[in-house]
Order: C-alpha cells, then structure tokens, then sequence
C-alpha cells in the first residue's frame, strides 16, 4: 500500500515550478536596462525641486528587486503566502515630498512586476507609450508661459516674516509667481515658489526688498532647467 499522503504538502508541490534561467536573466537585465532610461527620463523631464540625480540612482536596485520578488514568488504558491505574513510587517517609511516622486517610483515598480511576470513584450510597451507621454507632456508645458526660477526663501518664525508679506513683494516684482511648498513651525518658515521675472533688473529689486524683510532671511534662486544636477 502506498504511504499516506498529506494532500496539503502535495498541492504546494505542483504549484512550484522552475524559473528558466535564461529568461530570468535576460528579463533582469531588461529590467536593470529600462529602469536606467526611466532614470534619466527622470533627470530631464522631472520638475521636483529635490535632487533629481541622485533620486533616480535608486531607480535600478527598486526595479530589479522587485522582479527578483516576483520570479521567485509566481513559481511557488508557499513563497506568495509566506510574501503577504513577510510585507505585512513592513513599513515604508521614506519621506515622498512631491507627488511626481512617488508617480516615478510606482513606474520603476511596474517595471520589476512586469517583466517578474514574464510580460515582457508587454512591459516594453507600455514603458514606451508612458516614455512618450511623458516627453509629450514636458514639450506642451515648455511651450506654455512658465516661470523660470525656483524661489526658496527661509527664515526665523519671529512674525516679521509672514507669507502674505512674501507673496506680496513677489506680486509687485515678479510676472508670474506660483507657490509650489510651504513648511511653517514655531521655529521656521520656508516657502517654495515658481517665479518668472521680466528683467534681470527686476529680480534684483525683488530680491533687495525680500531681504529687507528680515535679518535672518535667506533667499535662494535656482534656474529651473538646472535642477538636473
């Protein structure tokens, strides 16, 4: 007589399966390869204020371990169980500033899922329409009337300082100003903004008047094609 079986130990067998080596290096490197151009789509289409270059660094290693993930968790029902205990314990705790960082970060994502899936014709594609959206997108706002400076200005929370006094030097200087972040403590305030000026006379007089503002005011203007860097 055959030994008895536990049929529970017989179905997570047959649900294993071996991952081809081949497909699942070339799928990593495809990966490794399109999360790289998703970088430097980044660096030149983003428009954070945080340092571009060296958020789309991570770009790779989160691509590339997330199809790892995902080939080794599709051949094995037991390992899909034993993922959902292991991230019910996990946290994300990175601080996401701006909306555009976390779209990027769900792209590179996608990539690692899509190719760990084996959809890699599929991937490839989509990765291509998005590439080209997101180019679309980036030279219909170039066209459009924007402004050409990033503005920070930081400064003791002493009320001498307000935003209203801000936004009201901006608006007898600047053409077009936008407030894009404004972090306010007992201790700080610091404001962002998106300014464009008509003159570099212009800019001058703004900034002379915002730092009459206060003594421990500190103005910072970067032009907005160079935030690559």
């Amino acid at each position: 007589m055959p030994p008895n079986r536990n049929p529970v130990v017989d179905f997570l067998t047959t649900q294993s399966a071996q991952i081809p080596i081949n497909e699942f290096v070339l799928n990593l490197v495809l990966t490794a390869l399109l999360a790289f151009m998703l970088g430097q789509i980044y660096v030149k289409f983003g428009g954070t204020l945080s340092s571009r270059d060296l958020f789309a660094r991570n770009f790779v290693l989160l691509a590339m371990t997330t199809m790892m993930i995902i080939s080794i968790v599709k051949s094995s029902l037991a390992l899909s169980l034993g993922l959902v205990g292991a991230l019910s314990i996990i946290r994300f705790r990175a601080a996401i500033k701006e909306p555009e960082e976390l779209s990027f970060l769900f792209l590179a994502i996608s990539l690692g899922l899509g190719f760990g899936a084996g959809q890699t014709v599929l991937t490839i594609l989509a990765f291509g329409v998005i590439t080209v959206v997101i180019a679309l997108k980036h030279l219909v706002r170039s066209r459009g009337q924007k402004p050409n400076f990033f503005l920070t200005i930081s400064s003791r929370a002493d009320g001498k300082v307000t935003l209203p006094r801000i936004t009201e030097v901006l608006a007898a200087h600047a053409s077009g100003s936008l407030l894009t972040r404004l972090d306010e403590s007992s201790e700080l305030l610091e404001a962002s903004f998106r300014v464009q000026f008509d003159s570099l006379a212009r800019l001058n007089a703004c900034n002379q008047q915002l730092r009459g503002l206060g003594d421990a005011i500190h103005v910072s203007y970067l032009e907005e094609r160079g935030l690559g860097t």
